[in-house]
Formats: structure tokens, C-alpha cells, sequence
């Protein structure tokens, strides 16, 4: 059998990575040839606007009144005075070449991998229709897109036996869900924030059945995760007659499921203030002075087991569902996989501004401390701790144990969807590099055997 090799083989992915090369290179020589010696200077200025920045961001988040206003001055006048520094040396627009250029080279890089990897759908299955499937809705989730995008009526028109949350009575999901269950239910899903697509999500695991997220929350960052269309929340519901299946961990705060992270210390700390919900900055600007230079709220300790490491004192700390993305900007708040078996544990803890400064080091800051983990306990210097599990306020007795349970999640999900679970990866140079190179060799050999075998490319 023969085929030909096509534009929809390596040439997509070489030529990608051949510019991601090529813009890399031109964005350090603009800087070397039109500033020569003085590129070393522009640099170091810019370094240290950074460090400003970041210090003056660290002050105004940890002082009141007239300090934090001299802070909050500090963190614009240096970057701004960068700027202009560059303006009176004429070498502004080379340096906003340079940027431009990276910027490219960084994202084609990015698309090159992409192109490469290809999506992954190895782990999944197709999946036969449900016969009795059972959703649960929050009419006020996203502001109200239960209702905006018709869900109850598609859903109902597709076979679903719908519960629709009343907004003024508290109900018990995972209870609902139960009963379902019980009932025949052999598939379960939820339209509502991830807070409550967690609980049901452990019910489901709890009774092996399939379960499917619909995106009507208002960040729904399962539902990006898992590649999910979240401007069309009605687009889920295909899962229900042409479903894919593949399988996810589950992450487990005491007894109670999460399905992206729990979050302790500062942030929890904000959230769980009365007045938080009607005025979110000026709480935290309120509140964050005391907590960061632990004047108020306990003193939190942080043990991973399985790796016989601890953190003491950190200001906030995050347990998540597997690891968030970390070495590349454009991806944080990402994750690469769901299956990964592993906790993902970040813990912060700075208490200078030099130390504040010194997270723009990313992974290798000396402040974040970075690990996998399958079980990790957060305890504190007081009877309770404050935690934010998938968005919900929660306060909890310390010590806190975090797990996770493997695979424990059967998700049932759109055959066609608009992303995968982990977009675009993270920049590798060396991979990309790689590509440029060897795909070129690839390209070369093919045309090599493209004209001994007379035009045919054999398989």
C-alpha cells in the first residue's frame, strides 16, 4: 500500500519550529547588532525594573495607608522610567523588536510541539449512549446560564432525568446523586460551578459510573482541562450520544473530593471574610498585611510524606489534582494531565521584599517551594484551618490530609471537543531545536526515496 508524504505530515510542525528557531536568533542579534556592547546595559536595566516592581507590589501588599500608596508609586514609576531610559537612548524600538520577536518564536514554538504531539486520545474509548442518565443543575451558576443556553430542555429532549437546584434551599448533591443512583441512574453529570461538580464527581467514582461536566460555571476550570467548549455549555451534552470515556484521578481533602485544588493560608483566609463577596479588592487589600507577615491566621506547616520533606511557615499553599504547569507563563493555571496519579503541592513563603523580588525566578525561586506528591498533610499552630477546596470557603480541623485517588474518576466526555486536556505544552527549546533539525533530515531522507522509488513513497 503506498502514501504519499503530504503538507499534513512533518512539514507543519518543521516549519514551526524551523521560525521559532529563526525569531529566536533575530530577536538576540537585534539586540546585539543595533546595541552592541549597550544590549548588556539594556538588560540589566530592565532586570531591575523588574526587581522594583516586584519589590514595590510586595510592600504595597503588606502596608496601609501612605506606605502602601509610596509602594503602589514605586511598582509604576520603574518600569515606566525603564521606558524612558530606553526612549533617550534611541534604543526603544529595538528592544521592542526584540520582544516582538521572542513573542514569536515563542508561540510558533509552542505550536511545533503541539503539531508534533498531536492530541491525546490514546486513553480514550467510545462509549454507547446512556440509557438513564441523571443531571443536576444550578440555575444561578454563571450567571445564569443554565437558562441562557436552554440546558434543561436539550438535555431533557436527549433522554436525561433533570434535577433542577432551587437557588433559595440548600440541597445536599452528593445526597441527590445517591438516590439517582439508587434509583437505576448510570451516568451522572452536573451543570454548576466545580465546587459542586466535585461532589457529585466522588459519587460517581464512588459507584463506578460515568460522569459528565457541563460548563455552565464561571470560571470552570475542570471543564478547560479537560479540552471542554466553555462558551457553549450545550456542546456537553453531547457526551450523552456521542461520548468518548477515559478515566481521571480524583484528589480527596479529608473525606470530601476536589477536582482541581484546595488552597490554604492567605487566599483561603481572604475568601472565608463576610465582607469578601461584596467587595473583593478592598478586603484584600485589608486583610493581606496581617496575613502575610503572620500577624493574624495560623501558622501553617506542610508535610509530603511519600518524599520526607516539610515546609514551615509558608503564607499560602496549594494542593492540586495533579500538578499545575509551572515553566511556562502562557500555560500557568494549566494542567498537563489528569492521570497523572500525583498531588501537585506549591507553597509560598516570602517574607522580604528581596525574597518577593526573587519569584520572578518561576520554578527555581527560592520562596515557591514546587512537588509531586500522593499525599501531603497541611497542619497548623491552631485547632482549625481556613481552606478553599474547588472555590468553596470550608474551615476544616487541622491537621488536613490531602490524597488522591488514581483513575478513580470515569469521565464521559464529547467525542468532539474544541481542546485537549493540556493545549498547548510547555516550551522545551532543546525539543524545538530538535524538531527544526531532525525533521529536516526526515524531509531530506523522504525526498531521497521520493526519487529512487520513481515518485512513490512506500509504506
Amino acid at each position: 500500500m503506498g502514501m504519499a508524504v503530504g503538507a499534513g505530515g512533518p512539514v507543519a510542525p518543521r516549519w514551526s519550529a524551523r521560525l521559532a528557531v529563526v525569531a529566536g536568533t533575530a530577536a538576540v542579534l537585534v539586540l546585539l547588532l543595533f546595541a552592541g556592547l549597550s544590549s548588556v546595559l539594556l538588560i540589566a536595566v530592565g532586570v531591575a525594573g523588574l526587581v522594583l516592581t516586584a519589590a514595590g507590589v510586595w510592600w504595597a501588599l503588606v502596608h496601609r495607608a501612605l506606605l502602601r500608596v509610596l509602594a503602589l508609586a514605586l511598582a509604576v514609576a520603574a518600569p515606566v522610567t525603564v521606558v524612558v531610559l530606553y526612549a533617550l537612548a534611541g534604543l526603544l524600538w529595538v528592544v521592542l523588536v526584540s520582544l516582538a520577536l521572542w513573542a514569536v518564536a515563542v508561540s510558533t514554538g509552542r505550536a511545533a510541539l503541539a503539531a508534533d504531539s498531536g492530541p491525546d486520545r490514546g486513553a480514550e474509548r467510545r462509549a454507547a449512549p446512556p440509557a438513564r442518565p441523571f443531571l443536576i443543575m444550578n440555575p444561578r451558576s454563571g450567571g445564569g446560564k443554565v437558562a441562557a443556553f436552554h440546558l434543561v430542555e436539550k438535555a431533557e429532549a436527549l433522554g436525561a432525568d433533570v434535577m433542577v437546584l432551587d437557588p433559595d434551599q440548600p440541597s445536599d448533591v452528593a445526597e441527590l446523586a445517591r438516590r439517582a443512583a439508587d434509583a437505576g441512574a448510570d451516568l451522572l453529570g452536573v451543570a454548576a460551578g466545580d465546587g459542586t461538580q466535585a461532589l457529585v464527581a466522588g459519587v460517581a467514582a464512588e459507584r463506578g459510573l460515568p460522569f459528565v461536566v457541563i460548563s455552565a460555571g464561571t470560571r470552570n476550570h475542570f471543564a478547560m482541562d479537560l479540552g471542554l467548549d466553555r462558551d457553549d455549555p450545550a456542546a456537553c451534552l453531547d457526551a450523552l450520544t456521542d461520548g468518548v470515556e477515559l478515566r481521571a484521578d480524583l484528589g480527596f481533602i479529608g473525606d470530601r473530593p476536589f477536582v482541581n485544588n484546595a488552597s490554604f493560608g492567605a487566599y483561603a483566609s481572604v475568601v472565608q471574610s463576610p465582607a469578601y463577596r461584596d467587595d473583593k479588592l478592598r478586603t484584600t487589600l485589608e486583610l493581606l498585611p496581617d496575613l502575610l507577615t503572620h500577624d493574624t491566621g495560623p501558622r501553617l506547616t506542610v508535610r509530603v510524606r511519600d518524599r520526607d520533606r516539610s515546609v514551615e511557615g509558608p503564607q499560602a499553599v496549594l494542593v492540586s489534582n495533579n500538578p499545575y504547569r509551572m515553566g511556562d507563563p502562557a500555560g500557568l493555571g494549566r494542567r498537563e494531565r489528569l492521570d497523572s496519579g500525583v498531588l501537585g503541592v506549591l507553597a509560598v513563603t516570602v517574607d522580604t521584599a528581596a525574597q518577593a523580588a526573587g519569584m520572578l525566578r518561576g520554578r527555581h525561586a527560592p520562596g515557591l517551594t514546587s512537588l509531586t506528591a500522593h499525599e501531603v498533610v497541611v497542619d497548623a499552630d491552631a485547632p482549625t484551618v481556613q481552606v478553599g477546596v474547588d472555590g468553596e470557603a470550608l474551615t476544616l480541623p487541622a491537621p488536613v490530609r490531602c490524597r488522591v485517588a488514581p483513575r478513580a474518576l470515569r469521565l464521559r466526555l464529547p467525542r468532539n471537543r474544541p481542546g485537549t486536556p493540556s493545549g498547548k505544552p510547555p516550551m522545551d527549546w532543546r525539543r524545538v531545536r530538535h524538531l527544526a533539525l531532525t525533521m529536516g533530515r526526515t524531509a531530506a531522507a523522504h525526498g531521497g526515496a521520493h526519487r529512487r522509488t520513481g515518485g512513490r513513497a512506500t509504506v
